[in-house]
């Protein structure tokens, strides 16, 4: 897929709204509009990564240092039980947006393990969501 039609791509333009969480040099922390969970972010990449194979190490390492403070984040303003890391390659993986990204999914017990939710969340419950998570994120 190419940058221009590219959903994540059309985010970091601000072509298309998000319901941001943090931001770093190389990255954005969003809500999932279609969340698997309450709380679902994505850790993306400001450039057009397609998948592991393309992105650069120390981009990858960026992903783990926001993926790390988003969590925290997360267990301090939601407390889960649980939080589910994934980070899907190609199609057959289940990757349905071809950008580089990370989900962090919180779990609750009894939730099954979907990585896509099949409901699209209202843009007020997202921007309260992401509010929360981000009055908890340490400073960097």
């Amino acid at each position: 897929m190419s940058e221009v039609n590219c959903i994540f791509c059309k985010i970091m333009r601000g072509e298309l709204p998000s319901h941001r969480v943090c931001e770093s040099e190389r990255t954005v922390s969003f809500l999932d509009l279609f969340p698997a969970a309450l709380g679902h972010t994505l850790i993306v990449t400001r450039d057009h990564y397609e998948n592991i194979y393309e992105i650069p190490p120390e981009v990858l390492a960026e992903i783990a240092t926001e993926s790390h403070r988003v969590a925290g984040a997360q267990r301090e303003a939601l407390r889960p039980e649980g939080l589910g890391v994934y980070q899907l390659n190609g199609a057959p993986a289940g990757q349905t947006v071809f950008h580089y990204h990370m989900h962090l999914i919180p779990r609750m017990p009894g939730q099954g393990l979907e990585l896509h939710g099949r409901k699209e969340a209202s843009s007020e419950e997202l921007s309260g969501i992401a509010a929360k998570i981000a009055a908890k994120l340490p400073s960097t």
